[in-house]
């Protein structure tokens, strides 16, 4: 069904904590200077003993012979590494590692474990000619000059993605339903595959959103039919998956709002009947979102005012669990949930947002997130299979791709959010790879390839 993906790429390796410290200055002006032997007057007659060398004179040359050995090897050094630094572009590759435990064999490969490689085949579609780029991610088109950011494919360390076949995922998908849950990161990744999709269809105007909607945040469902293949790809908007809530009565004056922790998003029906159900949370999880607002927890008729984020996190991913188990036919619907996406400002208060012209070698921590570990914990504990995408390890990396200050407002810097094309159309490829592959290689705990008309 898939091309198998030649690997053409320049992929020279190193490792993500290598460092080369740029401030580290070498001398080259540095003299050392030799010693001349005394040469006695031929007129003066010298005892026979002042005419030898002195052996410490010879310790003393072949020590500062080794100095300037020693530093000439030290200089070439440091000039290649700061090549190396400088210069990522040319033959660098930048490494991420999954949860899961890494793999042993091609027949139980890792895809979260590997490397951002460089590839001129990508990007795989022009955003300026896909109607559903919200013009906020549309980097290009709003002023970035730098391309780069868009030429990087990610490389599992064991196996390959194959190269996107988008006529033959387009078969597949007949007939199906394709429905994204979360916040505004799953807009983008539904944006994104619509995108991809695109290329593969000739009539353009075949492809639509069913209610006639312009593509904003405050919709809370999008839906987009390919009337050709008969298939949607849906979005709802739902940032915490849980339900929220007025103030209930009696509550302390600082509570404006609640998060229902025990009762699923009232909007959670409608995801059902679907064939692939991709979720994802997280970026609304944070104090400036829920207590700086006046929002806080509650489970049953009891508010929990003094419950931390992180148990309110789980409690609400055991809710959606349950929820899974109860209401999903997985015999049908295929479950993932993709993990937390990092972000990377330069700054705490998140009003300075430095975007690289390259990925990071070093993730500084962000390759790990709490949330993250929280749902891989909840999916293992679970009865029926979910795939979980570990995307946060392999997009910590990811500085470049962000969109910065080239959105609709470029007074306000955005280093959460990521330009289109970029790094979610990787997400959708290890995707639509997992269940489209014809290997059957278990890819993931629990998970199984799916083909049409399965």
């Amino acid at each position: 069904m898939m091309e198998t993906m030649s690997n053409s790429s320049r992929t020279t390796s190193f490792s993500p904590t290598t460092s080369f410290n740029r401030s580290t200055s070498f001398n080259r002006s540095t003299s050392f200077k030799s010693r001349t032997p005394t040469v006695a007057s031929p007129t003066v007659s010298q005892p026979s003993w002042v005419s030898r060398v002195s052996p410490f004179s010879w310790v003393s040359r072949w020590f500062h012979t080794l100095i300037v050995i020693f530093t000439f090897i030290s200089f070439l050094i440091a000039v290649y590494g700061g090549y190396l630094y400088v210069m990522p572009s040319l033959n660098l590759t930048f490494h991420g590692y999954g949860v899961l435990e890494p793999a042993q064999s091609i027949s139980s490969c890792n895809m979260f474990d590997g490397s951002w490689v460089v590839d001129d085949n990508y990007p795989l579609y022009n955003a300026t000619e896909c109607p559903f780029v919200e013009q906020g991610f549309n980097c290009l088109a709003n002023g970035r000059r730098d391309e780069d950011y868009l030429k990087y494919r990610w490389k599992p360390n064991n196996c390959d993605i194959p190269r996107f076949n988008v006529q033959g995922i387009l078969d597949k998908l007949r007939g199906k339903r394709v429905v994204f849950v979360g916040d505004s990161m799953s807009r983008t990744q539904w944006e994104s595959l619509i995108c991809l999709l695109m290329t593969g269809v000739e009539d353009k105007k075949s492809v639509y959103e069913v209610n006639g909607n312009k593509i904003t945040k405050q919709i809370r469902y999008l839906g987009v039919r390919f009337s050709s293949f008969n298939f949607t790809v849906e979005f709802f908007r739902s940032v915490f998956l849980v339900q929220q809530g007025w103030m209930p009565r009696h509550a302390p004056k600082r509570v404006k709002s609640i998060l229902k922790l025990d009762k699923l998003d009232d909007i959670s029906n409608q995801w059902i009947n679907s064939d692939i159900l991709i979720f994802n949370t997280g970026q609304w999880w944070v104090p400036g979102k829920l207590f700086d607002t006046g929002c806080y927890f509650q489970v049953g008729n009891s508010l929990k005012l003094g419950l931390s984020i992180p148990t309110a996190f789980r409690t609400a991913l055991d809710t959606w669990a349950a929820w899974v188990e109860e209401k999903i036919t997985t015999n049908r619907t295929h479950v993932f949930f993709r993990t937390f996406e990092p972000s990377h400002w330069s700054d705490p208060t998140r009003r300075f947002c430095n975007v690289t012209d390259h990925p990071m070698l070093d993730t500084r921590g962000r390759d790990r997130s709490i949330f993250s570990d929280t749902v891989h914990e909840v999916v293992k504990n679970m009865t029926v299979p979910v795939a979980v995408l570990h995307v946060t390890s392999m997009s910590s990396f990811r500085s470049d791709a962000h969109v910065g200050n080239w959105s609709d407002k470029p007074s306000v810097p955005d280093c959460s959010h990521w330009c289109l094309p970029g790094l979610p159309d990787v997400w959708n490829e290890i995707i639509l790879f997992y269940l489209f592959n014809d290997k059957g290689l278990p890819f993931l705990e629990g998970f199984e390839p799916w083909h049409s008309g399965g």
